[in-house]
């Protein structure tokens, strides 16, 4: 196969006003936690009892650290997909050789350095926050924590169900639990040693982590930067999808539907603009946002004529998420955040949408999936120019459902899980790429799809790499 065939400011927020000197421990302590992850330290340790968030408000104004917790999702499994492409010029213009080696599919050494800035350091950085929020709610027993802790819970599932995309093999059930996971990382002691998890263990702690915040999360909070009740069945929807247990992944994305189910009318676009579609548009559920690594900047990052030209004249998607540059190449303008601020990751309404979709298909109920899926579309074609979908197989249907998520989800970071679970259920897909005049090939369920773990946290923690 071708490449390409197939906020709102949050009031009363008292951490702008802590003590500097809480502000330098955190980030150094979440610095050591990330390079370390055993129990290698520091021979002095700040005193951090002179600023230790002992109030319900401390610990929900350290949720709400933006530049933290909401962005700096992964971007590995965007780069390495098909959904994009590089020019050599700018293939060649990218500072790090690791950014070139992740381009092209190579077996290691494809993270920058920490210092640098990589998936890895972001991840943990976000992982040890809620650590430490839900740590502190224990130890000092803040009342009326229910919604704080019910966030911690949310965003560390969220970011590992992010992380075990770019650095665990597809949920397979005859091999999750001798598959290699992620570390676990559920204390904000640095001084336990990091030790890798089963595929199965590390989806076990992400299942429990967000049951466990629906329970205590209010339907909606006072702003998207938060995760709600909603975002969190929604995280249900899309890891039982992941994991093939499409019951589930059904129930939990019909649940979120009956709480939030409005779609943006494409017909209600000004698809002229640079970035048409609006920030915090009425299908966002939660907003964050992946790292910007050089292979995905939006200066870079091109689309195939191929894909392109898949979406009909009457599909308001062609010019909503795609601009035509003078020279022939094709960008994507598709952006839910408004701009090019960052690349939305979280789920929203019309993933939603197709979850149901899928899953009504793979339980064989394709009246329904093609329900789901024409309700979707109906809103992305001009007014009237709309056929709905019609499917007389559950594989009819499933191969209609492919190609639309394929169409609606563009660089939303999930293309790439996508992928892995396709191969895993036998779809043979191919990927290609070619640099320089030189091509290059990842086969189907290649162990390349679970990316190398930079090699400085390996060397640091002693942890096995992924099967290479």
């Amino acid at each position: 196969m071708k490449m390409g065939d197939k906020i709102c400011p949050l009031k009363n927020n008292k951490y702008l006003h802590m003590k500097k000197s809480f502000k330098i421990t955190l980030r150094l302590l979440s610095v050591l936690m990330i390079l370390t992850g055993c129990n290698r330290f520091l021979d002095e340790r700040s005193d951090s009892t002179l600023a230790v968030p002992v109030s319900l408000e401390d610990n929900q104004a350290l949720m709400d650290r933006l530049s933290d917790v909401m962005i700096n999702f992964a971007s590995s499994g965007l780069a390495s997909c098909d959904e994009l492409y590089l020019s050599d010029a700018d293939f060649e213009a990218m500072e790090y050789q690791e950014d070139k080696r992740l381009y092209t599919w190579q077996k290691d050494h494809v993270s920058a350095s920490q210092g640098a800035g990589n998936d890895w350091y972001y991840t943990y950085k976000g992982i040890y926050i809620s650590n430490v929020v839900l740590n502190n709610l224990d130890s000092y027993a803040i009342p009326g924590a229910e919604n704080v802790r019910g966030q911690a819970l949310a965003m560390r599932a969220i970011r590992y169900l992010d992380a075990a995309q770019i650095w665990c093999p597809a949920y397979s059930n005859a091999k999750a639990s001798t598959d290699l996971g992620l570390p676990l990382r559920l204390d904000p002691d640095m001084n336990i040693p990091s030790q890798r998890s089963t595929v199965k263990q590390t989806y076990d702690q992400i299942l429990k982590d967000l049951h466990e915040a629906v329970d205590l999360l209010p339907v909606k909070q006072v702003a998207a930067s938060r995760p709600s009740k909603i975002t969190a069945l929604a995280y249900l929807a899309r890891t039982y999808l992941f994991m093939g247990d499409y019951q589930k992944s059904l129930a939990y994305a019909l649940q979120a539907l009956s709480y939030q189910n409005t779609l943006l009318d494409f017909n209600t676009l000004n698809v002229t603009e640079s970035y048409p579609i609006k920030n915090m548009n009425v299908e966002v559920l939660l907003r964050t946002t992946m790292r910007i690594s050089a292979p995905v900047r939006f200066a870079a990052a091109k689309v195939t004529d191929t894909l392109y030209q898949s979406y009909h004249s009457n599909d308001i998607r062609k010019s909503a998420y795609f601009t035509v540059n003078a020279n022939g190449d094709i960008s994507f303008k598709g952006n839910y955040t408004g701009g090019s601020s960052g690349k939305m990751t979280s789920v929203t309404v019309d993933e939603l949408y197709l979850i149901a979709a899928e899953s009504y298909a793979q339980t064989n109920d394709i009246a329904n999936s093609m329900m789901m899926l024409n309700s979707l579309l109906i809103k992305r074609w001009k007014n009237g120019t709309y056929i709905p979908f019609t499917a007389s197989s559950k594989q009819e249907a499933l191969s209609i459902i492919t190609k639309e998520r394929c169409k609606e989800l563009l660089f939303r970071g999930i293309r790439w899980a996508d992928l892995k679970r396709y191969n895993r259920d036998g779809a043979n897909i191919t990927l290609t790429r070619t640099v320089k005049g030189q091509t290059y090939t990842l086969p189907p369920n290649d162990l390349r799809y679970a990316i190398a773990i930079p090699e400085e946290i390996i060397t640091l923690s002693g942890m096995p790499q992924n099967p290479r």
